[in-house]
């Protein structure tokens, strides 16, 4: 099943902190944000490439982590997390 949780992040561009509610799948300590109408969001845009730090509220901890966006050739997006 799907949970949700909050990543924290900051903007690639702005320099600024955002955090977001996101829905999330975890095996072990690799986290999979597939991201919804991924046309009318922009967050995910700076874990393109080879990606960017970031942190998520699993069971009530903050953990450190370090995400990568990808998309594919139907248009969806996959925001893969690999735990510190």
């Amino acid at each position: 099943g799907r949970s949700l949780t909050m990543v924290t992040y900051t903007g690639r561009r702005s320099g600024r902190t955002f955090r977001i509610p996101v829905g999330y799948k975890r095996s072990g300590d690799d986290v999979v944000i597939g991201v919804q109408f991924p046309d009318a969001k922009t967050w995910w845009r700076n874990f393109l490439g080879e990606g960017a730090p970031l942190r998520l509220e699993l069971d009530g901890v903050e953990r450190a982590g370090h995400a990568v966006s990808t998309r594919d050739d139907r248009g969806r997006v996959t925001v893969r997390v690999r735990l510190s």
